[in-house]
């Protein structure tokens, strides 16, 4: 019997272990040491509330499925229909195919094909490395198309320190802006965090919070890097999530509401906000292939706090 995520591909390596699924490319298990640094899915499940998928060739949602681009106007099939939004891509439930697979990393690839609604192929490129440095995961996608592609990537990891929940863990999240949304949980606006609620840029408990936001204009260190990191004040142990200066939008949910509520954070890096495809907000546009500019490529990892 094959599992609901396909085959699985273990790798380990500087004191990590990672299981990354055949079903879109996703992070089933991240652990250091034996412990869990996300709260991904078991065996015998399927990828339920986003864990651990990649969010190609858009993350988060896109109001009503409609967008315009290079002259086409174009409608994509709304996955979140009691929202009238499109969400997540088109790649969440491939088949991904295993390039190389060693002891400590996993290569998959996947052609996107043009379809109604998206006019262009892409070949996309994930790999999962596992080091002495935690888990590295490179996003790349190519155009094949003979026109310009317009392209935006996410990837839907949930941090946990323990079993949760996240209340009385403090975190850290290096975001000046906050995106506001409606009732559809678009995007309508943003405003700084100062102070507020959601300013998180110094270490404090999330207590009560609520997040299903988008986060932006990251504070990052020398190298362009901005970490967000979850933290047991108790224990002293936690998890962070960095990433490199290709995402610029972290969205942070609690999961309310849904299965395994505050269970876990996720902390979703984005290369771009909700709608990005209306709105051309940090939108790349893939040049035509075989053109300079017809490949875009970034990284994320996490890694364990001690």
């Amino acid at each position: 019997m094959l599992a609901p995520s396909g085959d699985q591909f273990e790798i380990s390596g500087g004191g990590y272990r990672a299981v990354v699924t055949e079903c879109g490319a996703a992070l089933r298990d991240l652990s250091y040491a034996g412990r869990p640094l996300v709260d991904g899915f078991g065996l015998e499940e399927h990828s339920w509330g986003g864990r651990g998928q990649v969010l190609v060739p858009w993350p988060n949602r896109l109001t009503e499925g409609r967008f315009s681009f290079g002259g086409h106007d174009l409608v994509l099939p709304l996955t979140e229909p009691e929202l009238s939004n499109a969400s997540h891509g088109l790649v969440r439930w491939a088949a991904w195919t295993l390039e190389e697979h060693t002891a400590h990393s996993v290569s998959l690839t996947y052609r996107l094909m043009a379809r109604t609604g998206w006019p262009w192929t892409l070949d996309l490129h994930v790999v999962h490395d596992l080091s002495a440095d935690g888990l590295t995961v490179t996003v790349t996608a190519t155009n094949m198309s003979p026109e310009e592609a317009p392209y935006a990537a996410g990837s839907h990891p949930y941090l946990c320190v323990g079993s949760g929940p996240v209340d009385q863990l403090e975190l850290t999240l290096p975001a000046a802006t906050a995106l506001r949304t409606d009732d559809h949980k678009r995007a309508v606006g943003s405003e700084p965090v100062d102070g507020g609620e959601l300013d998180f840029r110094v270490s404090r408990p999330l207590r009560s919070t609520v997040l299903d936001t988008a986060f932006t204009d990251l504070e990052r260190d020398e190298w362009g890097r901005a970490t967000t990191t979850l933290r047991d004040p108790r224990s002293g142990e936690g998890v962070s999530l960095w990433v490199d200066p290709t995402w610029t939008h972290l969205q942070v949910f609690t999961a309310d509401g849904a299965p395994g509520a505050r269970r876990s954070l996720a902390v979703e890096p984005m290369t771009a906000p909700p709608d990005a495809l209306r709105s051309g907000t940090d939108l790349v546009v893939l040049a035509p292939a075989g053109s300079p500019g017809d490949e875009h490529s970034g990284s994320w990892g996490i890694r364990a706090v001690d």
